[in-house]
């Protein structure tokens, strides 16, 4: 289909405004085109300028696939439901179980069945945490024909529920679900959607004014909301299925807002992983999109006072909310949230009126100047205070001692002796991450020494350990692989779902006897028992697990020298070293249903490309930082260290090589 540029409408009333582009400057098509044609798949692409009317489209009249964007035509249909008076929102709907459905969301796996909730509020998480059980609730009220038959009426016949979300037996059209899935839509069809929902044109200007603070609410920003400036805000909806990555909304930038929608469909990269192309694709278009429509001064530095009106976002938003509170009698008690709302907007009126200026609710130059000098977020001292101040400077760095790291605690030890030798806040318990799987392999590896016949027995991943957040080994609920071939699943790509596996496959046998008489029978439980058993019994006397992968829980903590004492025990392990020291492995998973797969996965320690290092664990969370145990061997000489708490994960290699390199150069 040829490339559709501009409207000839478009064209014809926004001539004088494309006049003033600067000589030279690149067309929007310019740039999105390039960006279009790279992609391998099937993508459709729409944007339109809301003030100036300035458009691109690419293939944007094919039907494509739309995942939960076409959640936004349910809200749609609610809210006009709502305005001719055949739904209520403050309608109260129960939550049963029959209603919970897998997939995104917060009621299936947070909420108890039997409590109750607004159809506004279902609306809310539909939109803002995408929730399928929500969603169903919606449709449910509103009838599943419904929605396809209200973007008809809206002249949108394209975009179609095909049935409710995971329940596929209620499709209204067989064969459009097989083509399409839940939705479809077209990217034309979406931006006039929106363009509606802006103008106050699909439903009464209070039901969009209210859809459009949904879409503010989404928390999904890993595609088009990725490549546009921090704070930037953004009313969209997306949706993600295997094959088929979407995003669409309202980009409120600081010369007006433009829709945008992007639809991606047969792509060639179906990963999980939050740079995937797709979002990367969806991430380059917005933020080519907004950097055209918000071209940087020609005359840096000379743009003069900014005006600030409803939508606008920001910290200069915050500096006139304070400002306001403090000038104004009364105060109006503003949220300081860099959001111009209607509040904001309602208290620069009335600062307006009592200073006998035009009402507008525009904070422009003139207003700025009554409103003086803007109030800090704290008290700032005279500038001769601060210039009288002698700010003290800490001791020379001592070249003697060891380097300077970015960890927050770290351990060296000798392995043949055991002896730390070198150390920092090495007993402070600190959050530290995966390097728990050391300890989750340690007990696993120990059994099948003991038992060889383990190491081939077959283990089933289950929904819950499936369904652990985090890095992943990507293999499904009902795939099974051998034990052994299961620890590269765990240790090379840090599976948290492969520790919750093996867990559930060892917990009965491993449980310690002083835990068999407790009340729970499950093996995950008795798991994280023998875990802490084994803890006591190597003299870890500061460490306690509450789970077998790492991810932050309250009270689940080491420290470094706690997880020296268990590295040095596990790497006299030949099997433990084995797997520890391997860079990459596949394997063939097969299907309780009969299908085989086959998987890769590589080893998230990055030492390991160097000659001279080995294993042994990476970890990683936003709480305990970067952290890594590893080993380092010069001639029949080998140590040990354990780096807690980096500031990144590249540090944790840093600070390692660095502490390595001192030691090296130390006496022995």
């Amino acid at each position: 289909m040829p490339m559709q540029v501009v409207s000839l409408r478009c064209l014809l009333v926004f001539i004088p405004w494309c006049l003033f582009q600067p000589f030279g400057q690149a067309q929007l098509a310019d740039r999105l085109q390039p960006v279009v044609d790279a992609w391998k798949g099937d993508i459709a692409v729409a944007v339109r300028h809301l003030e100036t009317g300035e458009e691109y489209f690419w293939r944007s009249d094919d039907a494509q696939p739309t995942a939960s964007l076409i959640k936004l035509a349910v809200m749609v249909t609610a809210y006009r439901a709502a305005d001719s008076g055949d739904l209520d929102l403050h309608r109260m709907i129960t939550l049963t179980d029959a209603d919970k459905v897998p997939g995104s969301g917060i009621l299936t796996d947070h909420l108890s069945s039997g409590i109750t909730l607004s159809v506004r509020d279902a609306i809310r998480l539909m939109i803002r945490y995408s929730d399928n059980t929500a969603t169903n609730l919606v449709i449910d009220q509103i009838g599943l024909p419904q929605t396809t038959a209200t973007m008809e009426q809206l002249g949108f016949p394209a975009t179609r529920l095909h049935a409710k979300v995971f329940r596929g037996e209620t499709s209204l059209s067989p064969e459009r679900s097989k083509r399409f899935g839940l939705g479809s839509t077209t990217a034309r069809e979406t931006v006039d959607l929106l363009t509606g929902l802006h103008r106050g044109t699909v439903a009464s200007e209070a039901a969009c004014k209210s859809m459009i603070e949904h879409l503010l609410q989404c928390d999904d920003d890993t595609k088009i909301g990725a490549g546009l400036p921090a704070g930037t805000k953004f009313a969209n909806k997306t949706g993600s299925v295997t094959a088929s990555r979407t995003d669409a909304g309202i980009v409120y930038g600081p010369r007006g807002p433009f829709a945008v929608c992007v639809l991606t469909t047969n792509n060639s990269d179906r990963s999980w992983k939050e740079d995937n192309s797709a979002h990367q694709v969806c991430a380059t278009i917005g933020q080519l999109a907004f950097e055209y429509f918000n071209p940087p001064s020609a005359t840096p530095g000379t743009t003069g006072p900014q005006s600030l009106q409803s939508g606008s976002s920001g910290e200069l938003v915050e500096m006139l909310q304070r400002t306001l509170n403090a000038r104004m009698q009364p105060s109006p008690e503003l949220s300081v949230d860099g959001d111009f709302g209607s509040v904001t907007e309602a208290a620069v009126r009335r600062f307006q009126e009592m200073h006998s200026l035009p009402v507008t609710g525009i904070v422009d130059a003139a207003c700025w100047k009554v409103i003086g000098p803007v109030v800090p977020p704290e008290e700032i001292p005279p500038p001769e205070s601060i210039n009288a101040q002698v700010l003290p400077k800490l001791p020379a760095d001592d070249f003697s001692g060891p380097p300077v790291v970015t960890c927050k605690a770290w351990a060296m030890v000798d392995i043949a002796s055991g002896k730390t030798l070198w150390s920092h806040s090495a007993d402070m318990p600190l959050d530290f991450a995966s390097t728990t799987k050391i300890m989750t392999a340690w007990l696993v590896i120990r059994q099948c020494q003991e038992h060889p016949e383990v190491l081939d027995e077959m283990l089933v991943m289950s929904d819950r350990a499936d369904q652990t957040g985090g890095s992943t080994s990507g293999v499904k609920a009902g795939e099974t692989l051998p034990v052994r071939e299961a620890l590269y699943g765990l240790m090379l790509p840090s599976g948290n779902d492969m520790s919750v596996a093996l867990a559930e496959h060892f917990g009965h046998r491993l449980r310690p006897q002083t835990a068999a008489s407790e009340s729970s029978d499950d093996p995950l439980a008795a798991f994280v028992a023998a875990m802490n058993a084994e803890a006591v019994r190597l003299g870890m006397t500061q460490t306690n697990f509450c789970n077998p992968h790492g991810l932050t829980e309250s009270g689940h903590v080491s420290t470094a020298n706690d997880l020296a004492i268990l590295a040095r025990t596990a790497v006299g392990n030949e099997l433990f070293q084995h797997y520890v020291n391997t860079r990459q492995h596949g394997v063939t998973v097969e299907s309780l249903s009969g299908y085989q797969r086959n998987v890769m996965w590589q080893n998230t320690n990055q030492l390991l490309g160097i000659d001279g290092y080995s294993g042994i664990k990476t970890g990683t969370t936003d709480k305990a930082g970067a952290c890594l145990v590893s080993t380092s061997r010069r001639g029949d000489r080998q140590l040990l260290l354990v780096i807690l708490g980096s500031a990144a994960s590249e540090s944790r290699y840093a600070d390692s090589r660095n502490l390595y390199r001192w030691a090296w150069q130390q006496p022995n």
